[in-house]
């Protein structure tokens, strides 16, 4: 990703409104009583288009304004979602994409990997809750709330940064018709 003054305010502009949207809209919404969760979703998207410094940043910063705004110890969101778009960014520098599944399904198992560590960190943090068994209902549903809602924060976000994107050109073999017999 090319960062211009231009792009770095649509990346601060995608996390400030995908953190307000979380906290506003999708906090207020219960589907099968879960409220999704797309934030992690957000941020695997930021790390796919831009890699890991890019995901790891937008992660840091998304996790420190959330952790800000809903007044708890500060470190906790960040450092999930750190991770979160650090393992997104590096998925994308090692693995070429080369199905329109992975954006969605990478949210999936990433939200996944966002809800136990919000969970962890909550617990080392000594924060005394009751854990039921429906916290794996919830972290199912949260997970596959992110795999529909990648595919529409994939699309918005890669249209938004499309002038920084560096798309990686298709090697084409140039062959030649083999001669049979020669």
């Amino acid at each position: 990703m090319i960062l211009t003054p231009n792009i770095l305010a649509r990346l601060v502009a995608i996390v400030v409104g995908g953190v307000i949207l979380q906290l506003s809209f999708f906090s207020q919404v219960a589907l099968f009583h879960v409220s999704p969760d797309l934030l992690p979703a957000l941020i695997v998207v930021l790390g796919l288009l831009g890699g890991s410094l890019t995901g790891a940043v937008c992660g840091f910063s998304a996790g420190f304004l959330l952790d800000c705004l809903l007044i708890v110890p500060l470190g906790g969101g960040s450092l999930v979602l750190i991770a979160v778009g650090y393992l997104a960014g590096l998925f994308r520098e090692r693995f070429e994409i080369h199905s329109p599944l992975v954006p969605p399904l990478l949210c999936m198992g990433l939200t996944v990997f966002a809800e136990l560590g919000f969970g962890a960190v909550e617990m080392m943090l000594g924060f005394d809750a009751p854990v039921s068994t429906l916290i794996v209902r919830d972290i199912l549903l949260k997970s596959i709330f992110a795999f529909f809602g990648g595919w529409v924060i994939y699309i918005g976000v890669r249209r938004a940064l499309r002038p920084a994107l560096v798309e990686e050109p298709m090697l084409r073999r140039n062959r030649r018709p083999s001669v049979l017999g020669a």
